[in-house]
């Protein structure tokens, strides 16, 4: 018998009676050894428990944490937390982290910086067309010239402070105030004009500033850096 219940029927041919050959007798034992395996198969061990066994109960992932919230929800914990979340995240927008690294003018200076850059790999367009092969200088202000000059102070300084509505009259308004501390939106309000901020101190660092108030312009195709004294 099969293991699934099968009735197993083998069309081998044999000789007849009377007539066993050495051919018969071998094919005879080879039913005889298959038969005696597929018996052999239908027969399961229990091998029994190895050990003691146990239901799971270690609780639900998301149903720890729902249960913690309700927690925190019933003692006010977590309307707490959203809180302390909301204030932290209106702080960062309103007054950012001061760039690192930059102090109040103690001694002026200048210099100017070369802005051409070269291509360190080949340009091509949507096609694959060559635009600009690898190694190609360019100035960027042979193409865009800088329109108002870069001013960047501390509005946490009164006299920096100052010092920005001074430079930001003497150009006619042609100056882009730049923040490296303090809010720019109180500044904003106050000014009613545009007002940025240097964040994690990107461009000071490009320019090379360590004091401020700077100011950044241009002169021909290259740009010059002013740390500026307050006075």
């Amino acid at each position: 018998m099969h293991p699934e219940g099968v009735k197993v029927k083998f069309e081998l041919p044999l000789p007849r009676t009377g007539c066993i050959s050495a051919p018969a007798r071998v094919t005879r034992r080879l039913l005889a050894v298959a038969a005696t395996i597929l018996s052999t198969a239908t027969h399961a061990v229990d091998l029994g428990t190895i050990g003691p066994t146990y239901g799971i109960a270690e609780p639900h992932l998301l149903e720890f944490i729902q249960q913690r919230l309700r927690d925190k929800e019933r003692t006010g914990e977590l309307q707490r937390l959203i809180d302390e979340a909301r204030n932290r995240g209106v702080a960062a927008v309103r007054q950012p982290a001061p760039v690192e690294g930059v102090r109040s003018t103690e001694t002026a200076r200048s210099w100017t910086i070369d802005p051409t850059f070269t291509l360190d790999r080949n340009i091509v367009d949507a096609q694959g067309r060559l635009l600009f092969p690898a190694g190609t200088r360019k100035n960027p202000l042979e193409v865009v010239s800088l329109s108002k000059r870069l001013l960047f102070f501390d509005a946490r300084d009164g006299r920096q402070v100052a010092r920005a509505r001074e430079l930001i009259a003497r150009y006619d308004g042609k100056v882009k105030p730049i923040l490296t501390g303090g809010s720019y939106l109180d500044l904003m309000k106050a000014w009613r004009v545009p007002v940025y901020y240097d964040q994690q101190g990107t461009l000071t660092r490009r320019f090379g500033i360590r004091q401020v108030p700077a100011m950044v312009s241009q002169e021909g195709m290259r740009l010059r850096v002013d740390e500026v004294l307050v006075q």
